[in-house]
């Protein structure tokens, strides 16, 4: 196994990573809405699902540039 190997797969588990902070992104967006909270409650938790859809489209980005690095200068 190459150090290009690692990369695919370490980029691969960084996407996968990033699409289930987006898919716990949806389902608690969804959970909100059905709860009908009130609009403090409401922004609340919108402000924490916004940074945690940030941060998991950032992870899921950087793990697609490392697959894709890793299949360019592997082969």
């Amino acid at each position: 196994m190459t150090v290009f190997d690692l990369l695919i797969w370490g980029g691969a588990l960084l996407t996968l990573a990033g699409l289930l902070g987006i898919v716990w992104c949806i389902v608690t967006v969804g959970r909100a809405k059905r709860a009908k909270l009130e609009d403090g409650a409401m922004r609340a938790r919108m402000q924490k699902v916004v940074a945690v859809n940030m941060g998991a489209l950032g992870a899921s980005m950087i793990g697609l540039m490392a697959v894709v690095l890793g299949v360019m200068l592997g082969r």
